[in-house]
């Protein structure tokens, strides 16, 4: 199987399609989870079975970021929290369509990471999980919890310029002033969108949120932060009657389930508002 995937990047990396950024590693622990979630039992939560695969895994920011072209980035050994949850959705998407190969994951990677799943430079990359939401609930990958009220009893409304006012905090950015406007642009069609969100408030009432949050929902933490819509990113871990974030921590330095609850993660962030609630969907093809 091996011999087949790396025959068919070489047969990429000749120009008929950009191979991605990877190392033989990333491909082979990929084609290891695919092949062991088939052996899980029926009720297993597949997106948490995938998440706790990476528990330990070092926490390093900017993975995605390269020198030269804009092209798709793989990395199974370094994760955020942001290419975590990317890369649990992939490896859930292919196994619920029924689809085990790397070059069905690097579909679905593409898919979801990139504007209509086409890597066109970096503006095309999806920057803000709003817009990551929105799209790939389009495509039918994922929905997102919104009710009952409640406990999704406030709204947010998105007002994303954080990228476009402080282009020195992104290498991209800074190397080509010209994505900047395209930024811009994005981020004005993704501001005065509304959304229901659980507000931190009523995070700590368990009864309430069992109703409408499972293990392995994929948690957004809203914030109040000057331009940005989402602070945070894991999933949904309920243990001993109460729910927990399994993330990629920069405080920790790794992926961990961590051990306080999610009602206290949030009171430990004062910029943290509350949460959205985002489903992978389950279907086959």
């Amino acid at each position: 199987m091996m011999i087949g995937v790396w025959a068919a990047l070489a047969v990429a990396a000749q120009g008929k399609v950009q191979p991605p950024v990877c190392q033989k590693s990333d491909s082979i622990t990929v084609c290891r989870l695919l092949s062991e979630v088939r052996r899980q039992p029926a009720g297993t939560s597949i997106p948490l079975f995938f998440a706790r695969q990476f528990l330990g895994v070092p926490y390093v920011a900017h993975t995605l970021e390269t020198d030269g072209v804009e092209r798709l980035v793989v990395n199974t050994r370094q994760l955020d929290c942001t290419t975590l949850v990317e890369t649990v959705t992939a490896l859930t998407q292919c196994t619920y369509r029924r689809k085990y190969s790397w070059q069905a994951f690097l579909k679905a990677l593409t898919d979801m990471r990139y504007r209509h799943g086409v890597v066109d430079g970096y503006p095309s990359r999806i920057h803000y999980f709003t817009e990551w939401i929105t799209q790939n609930t389009t495509t039918g990958l994922v929905s997102e919890i919104q009710q009952p009220n409640p406990p999704f009893t406030d709204v947010q409304t998105v007002c994303v310029n954080y990228m476009s006012r402080h282009p020195e905090s992104y290498q991209a950015l800074r190397r080509h002033s010209a994505y900047v406007e395209s930024i811009r642009h994005m981020e004005q069609q993704l501001s005065g969108q509304k959304f229901r969100f659980i507000p931190k408030s009523r995070v700590g009432r368990s009864a309430e949120l069992r109703r409408v949050v499972r293990d392995g929902d994929i948690i957004a933490i809203t914030c109040k932060k000057a331009g940005l819509d989402i602070a945070h990113l894991g999933f949904a871990v309920w243990r001993n009657g109460n729910l927990h974030l399994l993330n990629a921590s920069q405080l920790h330095k790794k992926v961990v389930e961590e051990p306080m609850t999610l009602w206290q993660y949030l009171k430990e962030h004062p910029s943290h508002t509350g949460i959205r609630v985002i489903r992978i969907n389950k279907h086959e093809e």
